[in-house]
């Protein structure tokens, strides 16, 4: 595949990295010199020096040739005019550009993107999708990572092992027969920077962190298993009322969450702005490093401290800061990728990365085959996706334990008629079953090619 990419920020190095790992042919567009140098020097990519929407310099990165154009530089408009120039004058099939201002995505103004007037065939908003992982992870306390697929009926959820988990040292065969009924499959092991898909015999260890793919209406009980009990958050404090603190104030207003919120902002202009915005949600005006501003927040009695400003230090500190305090737990949004690492040593239960959320959304337009959904492990370690499975997929018609499957890759769920089936050695997966499979990021051109084998394939 030939990928025009606008933007060697953070999320452009990211996607050209997964890109040109795999194979395709990647250009990268910057006006930043010292951008596109570090791109040129550390990834098997092109580089161009030049704005992203001129078509002369999309004209030199080959985007003429190209089967995609990912517009992701700082600015919206553009971001906007890059996908205009690529589908008028050059014809790119495929136009995706991420869009921060939600005045361009309010439900009124939908047409614009049509392909009559801005041809965008897919938005993202980081802050939006930032948002709902945030409620996710409302919803499952005690998880470090929870993403949905197939409409909603299956989750998976990242858990942290600690002393009192009382599956620790058993081997995950046995786990079967301790929980019958647990609608629930293990299928990723992070153990000290090594992921790997774990076997039957294999045990899990305190430190550990897994991956399991459940049923949506069994992710409380499977948390509890593995030694995770939290309650559900009824008291969160929201440190930074931009886009993202404001988005998840109103959804949990909207959504008739019980959730008593306050929300802590360094802008008067804009604390006030919000204020207004909000109904039942408390906003104060000050610095969310102020210890007596936390106090003045009850964020001692908080169930959860949830940080979002734009300073990954402040929300480090601020997390750090409610816990000494006494809040229950904390979750911060960290852009550097480095810090995630030793997030955990400092006290820090969670953290949100608008790179691998916004990544993540990318890579499900990027992917071969009948892909529905990509989430990214582990800054790309791994990969949990949705499939569809065609007639032709080497997968129908099988029992899994006589697909002979290659390590590093486990399927966690099938969907099919609406419904989700915990898959078993015995288990035959149909054409037009939604899979969901995890996949090291060495595997993950195996999955795509489970799902787009045509009859050529034979």
């Amino acid at each position: 595949m030939r990928v025009v990419i606008c933007g060697a920020g953070q999320v452009g190095f990211g996607i050209a990295e997964r890109l040109s790992a795999e194979e395709n042919d990647v250009s990268v567009i910057d006006t930043s010199h010292e951008l596109i140098q570090a791109i040129r020097d550390s990834l098997d990519v092109r580089g161009f020096i030049g704005h992203g929407a001129h078509p002369d310099v999309l004209a030199q990165a080959g985007v003429d040739q190209a089967d995609m154009i990912i517009a992701v530089t700082l600015y919206d408009e553009v971001n906007m005019v890059a996908c205009q120039v690529a589908h008028s004058l050059f014809n790119v099939p495929t136009k995706i550009a991420r869009i921060r201002s939600q005045s361009y995505l309010q439900p009124h103004w939908a047409d614009l993107f049509s392909s009559n007037h801005l041809p965008i065939d897919v938005i993202i908003s980081p802050e939006v999708e930032v948002g709902e992982l945030v409620l996710r992870r409302l919803e499952a306390p005690g998880a470090v990572d929870a993403v949905r697929f197939a409409d909603g009926q299956v989750v998976t959820i990242g858990i942290d092992l600690g002393e009192n988990c009382p599956v620790v040292d058993t081997p995950l065969s046995q786990l079967t027969e301790l929980f019958p009924d647990l609608q629930a499959v293990v299928v990723g092991v992070l153990r000290e920077s090594r992921l790997f898909v774990p076997r039957s015999s294999d045990a899990m260890l305190v430190g550990d962190r897994v991956y399991v793919v459940c049923k949506v209406d069994q992710v409380r009980r499977t948390l509890g298993i593995f030694g995770h009990e939290e309650p559900e958050a009824h008291r969160v404090v929201i440190a930074g009322g931009g886009n993202i603190g404001l988005y998840v104030a109103e959804a949990l207003e909207a959504r008739g969450s019980r959730a008593r919120v306050k929300i802590i902002e360094m802008s008067r202009d804009r604390a006030i702005a919000i204020a207004d915005r909000l109904k039942r949600t408390v906003v104060l005006h000050g610095d969310a490093l102020d210890q007596d501003l936390l106090q003045e927040a009850d964020v001692q009695d908080a169930d959860t401290l949830v940080a979002v400003t734009n300073d990954d230090e402040v929300n480090i500190l601020a997390c750090v800061m409610a816990k000494r305090l006494g809040a229950a737990s904390n979750m911060a949004l960290i852009n550097n990728r480095s810090y995630p690492a030793f997030a955990g040593t400092l006290g820090i239960d969670a953290t949100v990365s608008p790179r691998s959320v916004t990544i993540s959304k990318i890579l499900q337009h990027v992917r071969r085959g009948r892909i529905r959904g990509v989430h990214t492990i582990e800054n790309g370690l791994a990969e949990v996706i949705e499939a569809e499975a065609l007639d032709t997929s080497p997968l129908v018609g099988k029992a899994l334990r006589d697909l002979n499957l290659p390590d590093g890759i486990r399927i966690g769920a099938v969907f099919r008629d609406g419904k989700v089936i915990v898959p078993h050695g015995s288990t035959k997966i149909a054409a037009k079953d939604r899979v969901i499979i995890f996949a090291t990021a060495d595997k993950v051109r195996q999955v795509e090619q489970m799902f787009r084998v045509s009859l050529e394939f034979f």
